[in-house]
């Protein structure tokens, strides 16, 4: 058996038998027959054992049912408002429908992602199929509205419909970087790979040359204030760049996805406490470090993505492990006790908070399965972290306890006191990541 799984399986079975084993009373730091604290079961607030697969997945499935349910494909004549059901037979001025959640949103390209991932893993085609038909319908309906001159009244750039503007006219990072991902994905597992390499092509042309960048090439924003970095852009453009570099195998998208990962850090990456600033402003001096959960679950799942397709002989790869590695220090280190993370990571009376805590999970759980960390040392992180998140996803399959979309700011009551939401789209893409990922865990150790 080899180390790697050897491991796993200690720190997925015998753990939680040790910390509950009683002390024998010759050991007991109180020898009177009346109290004996070995016999006192721990009142966990949050069930130690590891899941089980069979757990995961249930919980898991109250999600796709969920989601099902709340974002169905409703496509609509604008001008007659009536329903188009048939996508093959599209004329005149189409659009999406509203539902709750929007189809083309960066959280979205989350949640397909998620969704891909968890059909690999499980095998239920039902995850396939509905990230698929959404993306598979989207391509659709964008080609056809390209095809056809817009409306005398539309405004330049409106591109018809709301839902479609960031897929027909991308010009923001958030606009394309997580759909491109799963897009790529998508093709490669060969969802409609003709139907979606247009629209691929679209949104990587944005990052590759129509985002801001610094003078050495770090993705950059001018908007609201300038020179400045967000920590989320590395997952709104590493992802991207790293699956076109595996769908192409032109290196040039390996090297600038490994370009903003080392630069990004370079100026972001807070050694001292293993983590990163949400934002970067080139002329702020000194640099507040406000240590934003979501955006460093946005920075540790980028890298856990890149390091999953860059190739072994990549010159940097070396720099971009140890990178993740530093990270995951940090994040373990500030793991809440009940297994959530919080709001400000460093910062126990923030709130504690689901999406980032499920992005650590997966992020985490990835490197114990592809051999970047340790199992004896991650493995009781990911098991509690998962079983903390689970507790999160309600009996409807909504995800509790999301931080709302969020702004960057240089003062603590900001981040204090942003709402949380189940309409707050970001807790559902990492949730389906972190549970197909411990599931993959579970079942071999390595995946």
């Amino acid at each position: 058996m080899s180390r790697l799984k050897s491991g796993l399986l200690w720190v997925l079975t015998v753990t939680p038998i040790l910390a509950q084993t009683p002390v024998p009373e010759s050991q007991s730091p109180t020898t009177t027959p009346f109290f004996n604290s070995g016999h006192i079961a721990p009142d966990y607030p949050t069930p130690y054992a590891p899941a089980s697969v069979a757990n995961i997945k249930a919980t898991m499935d109250r999600v796709l049912v969920y989601l099902e349910g709340s974002t169905p494909i409703k496509v609509i004549n604008r001008d007659t408002k009536e329903p188009v059901t048939d996508l093959t037979k599209l004329s005149g001025n189409v659009a999406f429908d509203r539902t709750d959640f929007i189809l083309t949103s960066y959280e979205w390209g989350v949640t397909y992602a998620g969704m891909l991932l968890a059909a690999e893993v499980t095998g239920d085609a039902r995850y396939r199929d509905y990230a698929a038909r959404r993306m598979t319908a989207i391509a659709t309906v964008a080609a056809h509205l390209r095809a056809q001159p817009p409306p005398a009244t539309e405004p330049p750039g409106a591109h018809r419909m709301f839902v479609l503007r960031s897929v027909l006219a991308p010009h923001t990072l958030d606009d394309s970087g997580a759909m491109c991902a799963a897009f790529i994905k998508a093709s490669r597992a060969g969802v409609d790979p003709a139907a979606l390499r247009p629209w691929i092509d679209n949104y990587m042309k944005w990052i590759s040359t129509g985002q801001f960048r610094f003078p050495d090439g770090t993705l950059a924003r001018n908007v609201p204030r300038p020179n400045t970095l967000w920590l989320d852009d590395l997952y709104m453009s590493v992802p991207a760049l790293a699956q076109m570099g595996a769908l192409t195998g032109d290196r040039k998208y390996f090297d600038d996805a490994v370009c903003q990962i080392l630069q990004f850090s370079a100026r972001m990456f807070v050694p001292e406490t293993g983590l990163y600033r949400h934002g970067w402003v080139q002329e702020m001096d000194p640099h507040p470090a406000f240590h934003w959960a979501r955006a460093n679950g946005w920075a540790i799942v980028a890298m856990a993505e890149l390091l999953s397709v860059l190739p072994e002989d990549h010159p940097q790869r070396a720099a971009v492990l140890a990178q993740y590695r530093a990270h995951a220090r940090g994040l373990a280190t500030c793991q809440g006790g009940t297994g959530l993370w919080h709001q400000l990571l460093d910062r126990n009376d923030t709130y504690l908070e689901t999406s980032a805590s499920a992005m650590f999970v997966y992020a985490l759980a990835r490197g114990i399965n592809r051999g970047w960390l340790d199992p004896q040392a991650y493995g009781g992180v990911v098991s509690l972290g998962w079983n903390a998140v689970a507790q999160q996803v309600n009996s409807q399959g909504q995800v509790e306890n999301t931080c709302v979309g969020t702004g960057m700011a240089f003062d603590p009551m900001f981040y204090y006191y942003r709402p949380v939401n189940v309409l707050a789209a970001h807790g559902y893409g990492p949730v389906l990541l972190a549970g197909a990922e411990l599931i993959a865990l579970r079942q071999t150790g390595t995946h």
